[in-house]
């Protein structure tokens, strides 16, 4: 079960990062977010929403290892810090940014939970 869980939330994980890489402007239109006079914003949404995604979604499925998948689960509480903080200072709108922040979180917990114990060797 535990290997079905980490599988499914690597292909999503792929699959959100891939709207990000190949559709940044429908991706900022769901982010609130404005691209300026150049196409820097959306190389950034490429990179960092989509790129980083894909790709540590892909090495989970690839290595299949619980490191790998708790390493995802550090991108994800990395992901879910930084929409904390933004909950607290910015005051995005309420049930968007609620809503990030809860996958962001279930999946951080999920997968560090779950998978530190495993490749620190202390469960089996």
């Amino acid at each position: 079960m535990i290997d079905i869980l980490n599988i499914v939330a690597a292909i999503l994980t792929i699959a959100l990062g891939a709207f990000g890489m190949l559709a940044p402007r429908y991706t900022a239109g769901v982010l609130d977010l404005k691209t300026g006079e150049t196409t820097m914003g959306l190389s950034e949404l490429r990179a960092s929403v989509g790129g980083m995604f894909v790709i540590v979604g892909a090495a989970c499925l690839w290595l299949g290892t619980p490191w790998a998948y708790a390493m995802m689960g550090f991108v994800y509480l990395g992901a879910g810090l930084g929409r904390g903080l933004s909950l607290l200072l910015d005051k995005p709108p309420f049930p968007k940014a609620h809503l990030y922040f809860l996958f962001e979180a279930v999946f951080a917990a999920w997968l560090l939970i779950v998978n530190l114990p495993l490749a620190q060797g202390l469960s089996q």
